[in-house]
């Protein structure tokens, strides 16, 4: 229900375009993706927090109360992300009636139809980063290919060039950026 899944899938895109096999290892993409999720997700967890949590242990609303006024916050963050495709895919799956308004929607429709609105939008980021390193891959082959080099494999000679690529246009920066403002 936040962040985490997009986040972790496009960084498994980029390792991958990127053609490392383990750099930066699993430990690193998850960690980083966790901190990335705790970092887009913040705001609303401190609304949950001061909203929710710290009116029910101060004894001001009961756990009932608290758990609503959490799921509020986390259904509002869900419904900014998902696709109303995906909404009416899960509804009709569900045999429920049409909605006159969002928060009529149960959660167990919202979560499955975020899950796979943040599913397309990670494939989509994925892509979008496979297509540069895939171009120098086609060049380096192509190159090899024309200077007669069949038997020296592609790539060990485009995974420098694309690292490369990768450090000079600052591509930390413009993953990071493009995941923390793919966010609503």
């Amino acid at each position: 229900m936040t962040g985490f899944t997009r986040i972790i899938i496009v960084l498994g895109f980029l390792r991958n375009a990127l053609g490392t096999q383990q750099m930066p290892p699993n430990q690193v993409l998850l960690s980083f993706s966790l901190f990335l999720t705790i970092l887009i997700m913040a705001p609303i967890f401190q609304k949950i927090n001061d909203q929710g949590l710290q009116p029910y242990l101060a004894g001001k609303i009961t756990q009932a109360q608290a758990f609503e006024v959490g799921a509020k916050h986390m259904r509002d963050f869900m419904m900014r992300q998902t696709r109303e495709k995906d909404l009416a895919l899960f509804v009709k799956v569900a045999k429920l009636k049409r909605p006159h308004k969002p928060d009529d929607l149960p959660m167990y429709v919202i979560i499955p139809s975020f899950a796979i609105s943040e599913l397309k939008t990670a494939f989509e980021m994925g892509v979008a980063l496979f297509i540069p390193f895939l171009v120098v891959d086609m060049v380096i082959a192509t190159i090899l290919m024309s200077m007669g080099m069949m038997m020296l494999p592609p790539v060990l000679i485009s995974l420098p060039f694309k690292i490369l690529l990768f450090v000079m246009v600052d591509g930390w920066h413009l993953v990071v950026r493009s995941l923390v403002t793919s966010f609503r």
